[in-house]
C-alpha cells in the first residue's frame, strides 16, 4: 500500500463534523455509531448546530440529557409525557426551546413543579394543545421565564384576561403570541397585552406576532388597543373573529410596521373596511380576506388605490368578477402570490386581464372558479415567474406548462 493513500478517517474531525453536519438527524445519530473517530467527531456542537431532539419520556435514561448536553442540543419537542417535565428541566439547565403541544395530560402542576426558579436560557415555549394548562401556569412562567421570546398558547381554552394580565406583568421581551381559540379571552385582556392598564402591568409591548384566530369575543375594542400600545406589530392574524368589524379597521390603518393581515372569514369585514385600510398609512405585504362574503369588486379598487405595494392577496370565495381584477391589476406591480379560488365570477377574461398585467405572480389558487376555461388555463400558464397553480386536487407542474 503506497503511503500516499488516504482515507476519510484521516480527515481532521473538525472536516468530518463540517460534512456530518449536512446530514439529517438521523443520519447524523447513525455515523456516531461507525467508529470513535466519527463518533467524536459527530459531537461537535457544529454538528447539531439549531437541532430539535424529539423525545418520549417514558422511562429514566440517565445518559439521555448529558448525551444532548455534549451535543449542544438545547431544543426539545416532548411527544409524550409519561414522566414528570421537572426531570428534563433539571436534565437540561440551558434549555432554549421547550415544544409540549398536544401533551394533553401536562396540568398546572406538572409544570408547577417544573419551573421553580428563573430559566434564563428559555426563549421559545410552546404549550398549544396542553388543555388542562390554566391562568396559574401563566403566573409561573411569567415570574421565572423573563426571557420568554415566543409563547404559543394556541387551543389553551381555559385561559382567561386574568392569564394575560400576568403575562403583560413579566414577560416584556415577548416578540410572539399565540392565543387561538382562547375563548375567554376579551378586549380587557387584550388591553393589558397592549399595556393599557400600566399600573399593573407594563404590556408586551415588543410583540411582532400576535394570532387571535377564532376569539370571538373580540371587538373593534380590541383593535383599538392594539393600534394604541402594540406600535412593532408586523403580523395579525383575526381570521375568524366575528366580533370585530368595518369601524375596527379605522385603528389599524395606521400601523406603519404591520405588513400582514389576516381577516379570513370575518363575516363582518365589507368594501367599507377595506376602503378603511386603503386610505391609512399601511405598507401592507399580506392580506387575506377570504371568505368574507361581503368583499366585492369594490375592494379590489381600494386595495389597487391604496395597498398596491401587496405581494400576497389571497380572496378565495369573494364576490369578485372580471370587472373587479380589470379595476386592481394595472397597479399590482409588486403582486406575487393571488389566491382568488371559489370566485365563481371569475372568466377567461378576468385571467387575460391578470396574465397581461400581473407578470411577477409566482403562484395562483384557481380551485372551484367553474367558469374558467383551457384557454384562459393556457394564457395563465404562460406567465414568466409561476410555480404553482392550484386548480384543486392536482397541481400543474412546470413540467406540464402549456409552452
Amino acid at each position: 500500500r503506497s503511503k500516499m493513500e488516504t482515507h476519510i478517517s484521516c480527515l481532521f474531525p473538525e472536516i468530518l463534523a463540517m460534512i456530518f453536519s449536512y446530514l439529517d438527524v438521523r443520519d447524523k445519530g447513525r455515523v456516531a455509531q461507525v467508529c470513535t473517530a466519527w463518533r467524536d467527531a459527530s459531537y461537535h456542537k457544529s454538528v447539531w448546530r439549531g437541532v430539535e431532539a424529539k423525545l418520549h419520556l417514558r422511562r429514566a435514561n440517565p445518559s439521555l440529557f448529558p448525551s444532548l448536553q455534549a451535543r449542544g442540543i438545547r431544543r426539545v419537542q416532548i411527544l409524550s409525557l409519561r414522566r414528570s417535565l421537572s426531570y428534563v428541566i433539571q436534565g437540561m439547565p440551558n434549555i432554549e426551546s421547550l415544544n409540549l403541544s398536544g401533551c394533553y395530560n401536562l396540568t398546572d402542576n406538572g409544570l408547577g413543579h417544573a419551573f421553580v426558579q428563573e430559566i434564563p436560557s428559555l426563549r421559545v415555549l410552546n404549550l398549544s394543545l396542553c388543555k388542562q394548562i390554566t391562568d396559574s401556569s401563566l403566573g409561573r412562567i411569567a415570574q421565572y421565564l423573563k426571557n420568554l421570546e415566543v409563547l404559543e398558547l394556541g387551543g389553551c381554552s381555559n385561559i382567561t384576561n386574568t392569564g394575560l394580565l400576568l403575562i403583560a406583568w413579566g414577560l416584556h421581551r415577548l416578540k410572539s403570541l399565540n392565543l387561538r381559540s382562547c375563548r375567554h379571552v376579551s378586549d380587557v385582556g387584550i388591553g393589558h397585552l397592549a399595556g393599557m392598564t400600566r399600573s399593573a402591568a407594563e404590556g408586551c409591548l415588543s410583540l411582532e406576532y400576535l394570532t387571535l384566530q377564532d376569539c370571538q369575543k373580540l371587538t373593534d375594542l380590541s383593535l383599538k388597543h392594539i393600534s394604541k400600545g402594540l406600535a412593532k406589530l408586523k403580523v395579525l392574524n383575526l381570521s375568524f373573529c366575528g366580533g370585530i368589524s368595518d369601524a375596527g379597521m379605522i385603528h389599524l390603518s395606521h400601523m406603519t410596521s404591520l405588513w400582514s393581515l389576516n381577516l379570513r372569514s370575518c363575516d363582518n369585514i365589507s368594501d367599507t373596511g377595506i376602503m378603511h385600510l386603503a386610505m391609512g398609512t399601511l405598507r401592507l405585504s399580506g392580506l387575506d380576506v377570504s371568505f368574507c362574503d361581503k368583499i366585492g369588486d369594490q375592494s379590489l379598487a381600494y386595495i389597487a388605490q391604496g395597498l398596491y405595494q401587496l405581494k400576497s392577496l389571497s380572496l378565495c370565495s369573494c364576490h369578485i368578477s372580471d370587472d373587479g381584477i380589470n379595476r386592481m391589476v394595472r397597479q399590482m406591480h409588486e403582486l406575487r402570490t393571488l389566491n382568488i379560488g371559489q370566485c365563481v365570477r371569475i372568466t377567461d377574461k378576468g385571467l387575460e386581464l391578470i396574465a397581461d398585467h400581473l407578470t411577477q405572480l409566482t403562484g395562483i389558487d384557481l380551485y372551484g372558479c367553474t367558469k374558467i376555461t383551457k384557454r384562459g388555463l393556457e394564457r395563465i400558464t404562460q406567465l414568466p415567474c409561476l410555480k404553482v397553480l392550484n386548480l384543486g386536487l392536482w397541481q400543474m407542474t412546470e413540467s406540464e406548462k402549456v409552452r
